[in-house]
């Protein structure tokens, strides 16, 4: 079975940086392509940054392009989603996911989340 727990979320203000971690185990971290989503309330899960198992391929939806860099650390098991210059509409549960095969913006796709770590920009 394999198991995401994310880490980082927390309060900060807008124009600020955050670094949030998801760390993967139970299985090979590598054979699994990656993905990053959130959900602000009210809205529907939004797909948010995606990464190839070996790392060399990204994604990323068109409002994040830019300010949010995706990576991965085979050797921790660890992907990261490094944020830049916050928004108060960035707000939201942000959600580690891995997926069977290549990476994708559709949430469905994904195999395995983890809980979720918020995310709260302040103006």
């Amino acid at each position: 079975q394999v198991q995401l727990v994310e880490s980082g979320g927390g309060l900060v203000q807008a124009g600020d940086s955050r670094r949030l971690s998801c760390v993967v185990s139970g299985d090979t971290f590598s054979s699994y392509g990656m993905g990053w989503f959130r959900q602000a309330p009210g809205k529907e899960r939004e797909f948010v940054s995606g990464i190839s198992w070996t790392g060399r391929k990204t994604d990323y939806a068109d409002s994040m392009k830019g300010r949010f860099t995706i990576s991965r650390d085979n050797t921790k098991n660890t992907v990261y989603l490094q944020m830049t210059a916050l928004k108060p509409e960035d707000t939201a549960v942000y959600y580690c996911a891995a997926k069977l095969g290549y990476y994708g913006d559709y949430a469905a796709g994904y195999n395995y989340w983890g809980q979720g770590t918020q995310v709260t920009v302040s103006s």
